[in-house]
């Protein structure tokens, strides 16, 4: 967003969040930094105030218009706290002019939360890694120089690169359209008032790269490849009659040159049928492999950027009042989520300049939805796989866990059940 700009429409992916945070899927997601010493409350809101200038696309307060949502700038000070609410509590409020975001801390972790509209994990780890960064060097008293900071602009960061790379001429129309099949669902018991429960298993990015290695594949692969394993560890043979399908962010910005710290994502879904899984993980891993080799061609992303813009881009569509948009929309994600099992998302390795990489311990990131969402994220020789869903049982979760120690994986399980 430019600087003196008052308001600014959502990105293309951000107009189905408003509609869709419902209950626990409050559509906040929660990036996390543990460091090796306490967290200084003052230091941190010194930091903020100083990094958020670069960032103004995350002061603004979602407004309603006649046909859109959009996002009003409004110069509010956002204000650290300690951890007093329960993990990932919605931030969106109907009417309510507030900041989309927060920052809270509780002993040695800083905690990040945002309401998908303002950003994607990637975009917002483009924030969080400038506020811990800034963070320490006051702490520590180190000097931040031109080569570890971010060197996009607020402009380039604000934009909306769906808008940018968007190209009408290869939008093409599904001949046919498909039915979404009803996918299994994890099934558990889901806490009496919606709230999220979070799970984080930490294992060594080193071993878990050397077992993908083992297998020829890459990081995401196997982590997809043993979840879907976990869950039909959990399904009755009765059950194993529906898919599995695993929905899968894709992050944009591989494929499209852009700086934006806003939404730039996709997402391929790899669904597996448990009834041709012999018991060994080599060919789930086939599967999944083919799956994601086939959806992550460059022309295929494309296609699947410009067939979500096209939408936005509708003349009818765009003329049809924001009510009917809403529930609309609110409809359209109720039968998405018909044909999902649960989300796997990997954020990838997260580099930081030293010496305030050698303060952090580790980041992680935990996302709601409909369904179980599992969010990985590695530092260094530490990756954090976090759940979250509003169950708080997490069977499911276990028998991924269980699946890796198997792997040879020591695996350090986490959970915020107590606090609920």
């Amino acid at each position: 967003m430019e600087h003196g700009k008052s308001w600014y429409k959502l990105d293309n992916v951000a107009k189905l969040f408003p509609s869709s945070a419902r209950g626990g899927d409050t559509r906040v997601f929660r990036l996390m930094c543990e460091l090796n010493e306490p967290v200084d409350e003052r230091t941190l809101q010194e930091a903020l105030d100083a990094v958020i200038a670069d960032f103004p696309h995350l002061k603004c307060v979602l407004r309603k218009g006649l046909f859109w949502y959009y996002l009003d700038y409004r110069d509010i000070r956002a204000i650290v706290s300690n951890e007093n609410l329960n993990a990932c509590s919605a931030l969106y409020y109907g009417g309510r002019k507030n900041l989309l975001f927060r920052v809270n801390f509780f002993g040695n972790r800083i905690n990040l939360e945002m309401f998908h509209v303002l950003a994607d994990g990637t975009g917002a780890f483009i924030f969080f890694k400038a506020l811990i960064t800034k963070y320490l060097s006051l702490r520590h008293n180190f000097l931040i120089t031109d080569a570890v900071t971010e060197t996009a602009s607020a402009y380039g960061m604000g934009s909306d690169a769906f808008d940018r790379f968007y190209e009408p001429k290869k939008f093409k129309r599904k001949a046919k359209k498909e039915r979404i099949r009803n996918a299994y669902h994890i099934k558990g018991t889901t806490d009496d008032n919606l709230l999220p429960h979070l799970v984080e298993g930490t294992v060594s990015v080193k071993s878990f790269i050397d077992i993908a290695h083992k297998y020829n594949t890459t990081v995401g692969i196997l982590a997809t490849s043993v979840y879907i394993a976990a869950v039909i560890d959990e399904m009755t043979l009765q059950e194993q009659s529906r898919p599995i399908v695993v929905s899968v962010p894709v992050n944009l910005r591989n494929y499209f040159k852009s700086e934006t710290a806003r939404n730039f994502f996709g997402v391929i879904r790899v669904t597996y049928d448990a009834r041709s899984c012999d018991g060994e993980l080599s060919t789930i891993i086939k599967a999944v492999k083919q799956s994601f080799d086939f959806q992550l061609s460059k022309d295929r992303i494309a296609q699947t950027m410009n067939n979500y813009s096209a939408l936005e881009h509708n003349l009818a569509i765009k003329m049809v009042p924001l009510w009917i948009k809403d529930f609309s929309m609110g409809r359209y994600n109720r039968l998405i989520a018909r044909g999902v099992t649960s989300t796997m998302s990997n954020l990838g390795t997260v580099g930081m300049p030293e010496p305030a990489s050698s303060y952090i311990v580790k980041f992680g990131a935990f996302m709601t939805a409909p369904f179980e969402q599992v969010s990985i994220v590695s530092f260094k020789d530490r990756m954090v796989i976090g759940e979250v869903s509003s169950f708080v049982n997490h069977e499911v979760m276990l028998h991924f866990y269980r699946r890796l120690t198997e792997l040879g994986l020591s695996v350090e399980i986490a959970t915020n059940d107590n606090d609920n």
